[in-house]
């Protein structure tokens, strides 16, 4: 059982899945039917809601739309289980989330864990940087986001997490190469580095902290926390790495610090949009007690 209107429920599932043939799939329709009830809601708002591409995308019209249109999809399994009313043919509630790839690997798969188990909850997790995550609520994907941002997105509330204490390691043998005479510019320019993707900026960063400059070294890019650690472990390059990973590798003395007495806290914040769920809060109490146990909380 729908409540959800089925143009915005044909809308929702081309998003999802990011194509008209997934959709049909998905709602037991055919994909022509699932054209045309797109083509009916894009007319009855009299603005394009999705560009045909590969995948589907949102235009910014779109966007608006789908932000809506999620809110009232966990609404409406939140009214049915109120009225005792079994699911409909899409399962258990699915809660969009995005969440940066360095949390992902640390503490948030616990809360996840917690919230499955005691609630029965099913999530859809979008991975993104820190620095960018805020997008995915902005463009309707997420319910709630993983940030480093504390400026709320419009719509959406803010809770801080705490914070993530990155290091830079390198292993010993890449350390003694390198950095003999010290963590400073010259060396710097020339050590390579790892990096997680294009909009990593953490180690540009520490650079800067050292040097006041912008320096531009040989790069990897390694878009995996884990294989960025084995990758620094195995003399690819150095890099910023979570602390709360590092604690094996250092008493294994596969890494060490290149500057023990420097490092670079990130904070963390919980951002939902500001609508009255019980899931929502569920989701925002558990993710707030499982941070206070695994990040930093400074004052």
């Amino acid at each position: 059982m729908s409540l959800l209107n089925p143009q915005l429920a044909a809308f929702a599932a081309v998003l999802d899945e990011g194509s008209f043939d997934g959709a049909a799939q998905r709602l037991s329709l055919t994909p022509s039917a699932i054209s045309q009830r797109i083509k009916a809601l894009e007319d009855r708002l009299g603005q394009v809601l999705v560009l045909r591409r590969t995948p589907c995308e949102a235009t910014k019209a779109g966007e608006r739309l789908l932000r809506s249109v999620q809110q009232m999809r966990l609404l409406e399994a939140e009214t049915l289980n109120d009225f005792h009313v079994g699911p409909d043919s899409s399962g258990p509630t699915t809660v969009a989330i995005g969440v940066n790839a360095d949390s992902l690997a640390t503490w948030f798969l616990v809360a996840l864990a917690q919230l499955h188990d005691q609630h029965e909850l099913l999530f859809d997790v979008r991975v993104e940087d820190q620095d960018h995550s805020t997008h995915l609520l902005r463009d309707g994907s997420v319910l709630g986001a993983i940030t480093a941002d504390a400026r709320a997105v419009q719509g959406c509330s803010v809770k801080k997490l705490g914070v993530m204490r990155y290091l830079p390691v390198a292993s010993p043998a890449f350390g003694a190469r390198h950095f003999a005479n010290g963590v400073n510019g010259a060396a710097l320019s020339k050590a390579p580095m790892l990096v997680f993707n294009r909009k990593d900026a953490l180690q540009a960063r520490f650079m800067r902290s050292v040097t006041r400059a912008r320096l531009a070294p040989p790069m990897h890019y390694v878009p995996s926390s884990t294989a960025f650690v084995e990758g620094a472990e195995l003399g690819l390059g150095w890099a910023m790495a979570p602390e709360s990973m590092l604690g094996k590798s250092f008493a294994d003395g596969r890494l060490k610090a290149i500057a023990p007495n420097r490092w670079l806290d990130v904070p963390l914040y919980w951002q939902h949009w500001s609508i009255r769920s019980t899931t929502l809060s569920t989701v925002t109490e558990t993710l707030l007690d499982a941070a206070r146990k695994a990040l930093r909380q400074h004052r």
